[in-house]
């Protein structure tokens, strides 16, 4: 059950937050400067490439690294190909994972490996067996860590990931905010001195600013009534999300969502893309899980009995291409099942900065929505 009260109460959350997620939220801007500027004194910022990689390989534990790879993908498009080297092992611990590089993969090919922790053997063994292919080797993992020993060892390129002293009091989530930007910006910056995305140093500023900005309207001082990311985590209270996306940008955002909607607080949610999502998901809205679904909840003991999960639809949206949009139709299917629907856009700006705030806006949700139901 959702404490709504605490959403309202800037100590009570700080108490409840002892994984430091709001802080980590409120320091995104932050964090894509230090690592911008990590990035910058690594050298990433004078690069000279001699042309776009045949294809661009990433590697890293968890959904950080999922995230981070289902990002550049979007942002770099049809230029070369960016997949996600998933890893195998018998538990989801550093000593236990391992990585394979595809048997095609060579001189031509880009090999990018981040992750929050660094000790993983798998990946030191990845860096040496892509520096024994001719694969240029990229790493973004914390400093003084046995990765950063082996990248440099392979003649790689390490950029030390921009860390937070609170960092260290709790294991971090994969899908905590500030560990996203932390991997992402370097990365960033290094695609674009390749000409795979466009991410210049004044771009990266702008989504650090427009990160402050979303600080600024969702944190914990600001009131749930004028607060979009507390009035969406109480509008998710007991309800299964789903998420739709429209635009670019927006479908990276909204798989993001729906993994730290799992992680952090243990809700369960569906995604997909419009104009797909609407056959794809209207048999779930017709079905129990519509909010008409059952008719004797009138009659139900509300204190004594736990409220029955209905759908709610969560409609992530940037400025499609070409003026077509399918949110119209989306508003309809919703309300023709009786199902609630929340609705996210962004303002004006750069792809990059209104991705931001799409991620940012829902990172915040995710966050009180775990603080105030105690997970």
């Amino acid at each position: 059950m959702l404490d709504e009260s605490l959403l309202d109460s800037p100590d009570g959350l700080a108490r409840a937050d002892r994984r430091a997620l709001l802080r980590g939220a409120a320091e995104a801007g932050a964090r894509v400067r230090t690592a911008a500027r990590h990035a910058a004194e690594a050298g990433v910022n004078g690069l000279k490439p001699d042309g776009r990689p045949r294809a661009v390989l990433i590697a890293g534990p968890g959904a950080a690294a999922t995230q981070t790879a289902d990002l550049l993908g979007t942002l770099a498009g049809a230029g070369s190909p960016v997949t996600r080297l998933a890893p195998t092992g018998v538990a989801p611990a550093a000593g236990a994972l391992r990585w394979e590089l595809p048997g095609w993969a060579g001189s031509v090919d880009l090999l990018l490996i981040a992750t929050p922790d660094g000790t993983e053997p798998g990946l030191s063994l990845l860096s040496e067996q892509a520096y024994r292919r001719g694969c240029s080797v990229v790493a973004v993992a914390p400093a003084r860590t046995p990765l950063a020993d082996a990248v440099a060892g392979s003649h790689g390129l390490f950029v030390p990931m921009a860390t937070a002293p609170y960092d260290q009091d709790e294991p971090l989530a994969a899908s905590a905010p500030g560990v996203l930007w932390a991997l992402l910006t370097p990365l960033l910056a290094l695609l674009d001195r390749t000409g795979l995305l466009t991410a210049p140093p004044d771009a990266l500023q702008k989504v650090a600013d427009r990160l402050d900005t979303i600080a600024e309207r969702c944190g914990p001082a600001i009131a749930a009534y004028s607060n979009p990311a507390k009035t969406l985590a109480a509008e998710l209270a007991d309800a299964l999300p789903v998420v739709w996306t429209e635009g670019v940008s927006a479908g990276p955002a909204g798989r993001r969502f729906a993994a730290a909607l799992a992680e952090l607080s243990g809700t369960p949610a569906v995604v997909a893309e419009l104009p797909e999502a609407l056959a794809a998901h209207s048999a779930l809205l017709a079905g129990r899980l519509a909010a008409g679904a059952d008719p004797d909840d009138f009659f139900r003991d509300r204190v004594a009995e736990k409220p029955a999960m209905h759908a709610r639809v969560v409609l992530l949206r940037d400025r499609p291409l070409g003026g077509l949009t399918a949110a119209t139709a989306a508003r309809e299917l919703a309300l023709t099942h009786d199902t609630p629907i929340s609705e996210l856009e962004p303002e004006a700006g750069g792809e990059l900065e209104t991705l931001a705030e799409l991620i940012a806006v829902t990172d915040f949700a995710a966050v009180y929505l775990a603080l105030a139901s105690g997970a």
